[in-house]
């Protein structure tokens, strides 16, 4: 189905004559250039960014016959494309997609073009505010250890033009979708899809909430009677986006009976009547994380698994890096990694995850709200805040006259501070609140040196 809507499409770009130009390199940009001139299309690929990486992504793409700027973009050259495909972490207001919305191009996301191109697998698309690598990951492990070939691809790390490209791709594909990735994908049509949950995300980037949720609600664009949905039952917004969608609707819930539920006077999660599994065995912290393999078992009951089967694989999972990543114990103080919170919903949950007091970690770029809102959540439990980087004197601002607010100079000064004021039994939680950009690449680099000092107390 998919592969013959590729071929349509860039068989017009090929006729055209024109270069189509990838905007943005890096993984997503890379793999999207070489599927295009997999298909013979003439591509113009460039990036911001001057560096061994850039440098090394260059040539990969001139070896395969692309032309390639890297340092910036060449507009006029932009201008006279075909189409651009864009890859996810380049905002939408820079120059060179300015430049093709004015000239009247089609500009696609790298995940439209992979969707189009694949052959013979079923996708299901995962978005929501928090929970979505999680998720993705979830679901790919309990249908993998259920006897389905699945893998993950989109915005959990691995591009979807590199799973277009294989010789033997999966039955099914776990698609984490990202709002940017969804904004610039038009032809993108899950067979299952997944919304996880809503709250204010991205305000640095989006101008109202509407329109952040606006591009979240692009994943039910293509919706058609033979659709699977899985959404949150618990959650308002979700449930005013979905209830009129095409399709047949399923839902999760931690507050009461649902299709998938969690049954806490038994301590199970249960597929409508049917034990999946005891929460003790669920080897993850938190009741964001029942909701996450929750929608999973959903996911796994749609493709045809038995909830025995997808107990296996509820049972072997272990938490993914940077997510509620338990680090070690250092003299009775456990240390959390929980580095991907980087807004403030996802620390709130982060926070609720815990049964014990603890020093929170907070800082770093600042993403649009502030910190005020966790001053309740935090008044009980939170031994103290060590609050860092850009952000940190609004954190400060926001918490001191209710909590307990040190400033924390560099990471390793953060950390220092932290493991002086937890006390055995404590935790010390790594979840910022925020981006990481003032300091590290990415969260994960951030979460990996939070882990490198625990490892070196």
């Amino acid at each position: 189905m998919t592969g013959k809507n590729a071929v349509e499409l860039f068989d017009r770009w090929l006729a055209s004559g024109r270069e189509v130009a990838v905007v943005g390199l890096g993984k997503s940009g890379v793999s999207a250039t070489l599927l295009l001139r997999s298909y013979g299309i003439p591509v113009y690929g460039s990036d911001n960014g001057i560096g061994a990486a850039q440098e090394a992504w260059a040539r990969t793409l001139r070896e395969a016959g692309a032309n390639v700027g890297i340092g910036g973009h060449d507009l006029e050259r932009i201008k006279r494309s075909a189409a651009v495909v864009v890859a996810p972490g380049v905002p939408p207001d820079v120059p060179a997609l300015a430049t093709a919305r004015q000239a009247g191009l089609e500009i696609h996301a790298e995940v439209d073009i992979g969707f189009l191109a694949l052959r013979g697998t079923r996708c299901i698309g995962i978005t929501g505010t928090n929970g979505k690598t999680t998720t993705t990951s979830l679901i790919a492990h309990v249908l993998t250890t259920a006897g389905v070939r699945t893998e993950t691809a989109g915005n959990i790390g691995r591009p979807l033009c590199d799973v277009a490209l294989m010789n033997e791709p999966p039955e099914w594909l776990a698609l984490e979708l990202s709002s940017f990735q969804l904004h610039d994908a038009p032809n993108l049509a899950p067979a299952i899809g997944v919304l996880t949950n809503l709250a204010p995300n991205h305000l640095d980037r989006y101008s109202t909430l509407d329109e952040y949720y606006g591009d979240k609600a692009l994943l039910f664009r293509n919706a058609t009677s033979s659709s699977y949905w899985v959404t949150n039952a618990d959650d308002a917004v979700v449930e005013r986006m979905t209830r009129e969608l095409a399709g047949r609707r399923v839902r999760f819930s931690l507050q009461g009976r649902s299709d998938a539920w969690f049954d806490r006077a038994g301590g199970t999660l249960m597929l409508g009547d049917n034990t999946v599994l005891p929460r003790s065995e669920l080897p993850l912290l938190g009741d964001h994380n029942v909701a996450n393999a929750l929608a999973a078992v959903l996911v796994g009951a749609c493709v045809g698994c038995v909830p025995a089967a997808m107990a296996v694989g509820l049972r072997s999972f272990r938490a993914i890096p940077h997510r509620m990543e338990p680090v070690r114990e250092v003299n009775g103080v456990l240390w959390i990694n929980d580095s991907k919170s980087t807004n403030i919903t996802s620390t709130e949950v982060a926070i609720a995850a815990l049964d014990r007091t603890f020093v929170l970690l907070l800082g770093g770029r600042h993403k649009g709200e502030r910190y005020s809102r966790l001053a309740e959540l935090l008044r009980d439990r939170c031994r103290a805040v060590v609050a860092y980087g850009e952000a940190g004197p609004m954190i400060e601002e926001d918490l001191s006259t209710s909590l307990k607010v040190v400033p924390g100079g560099s990471f390793e000064d953060v950390l220092v501070k932290a493991g002086g004021l937890a006390r055995p039994g404590d935790a010390v939680l790594l979840s910022p609140a925020c981006s990481s950009y003032d300091m590290f690449r990415n969260y994960e680099e951030r979460g990996d040196r939070f882990r490198s000092l625990v490892e070196a107390l």
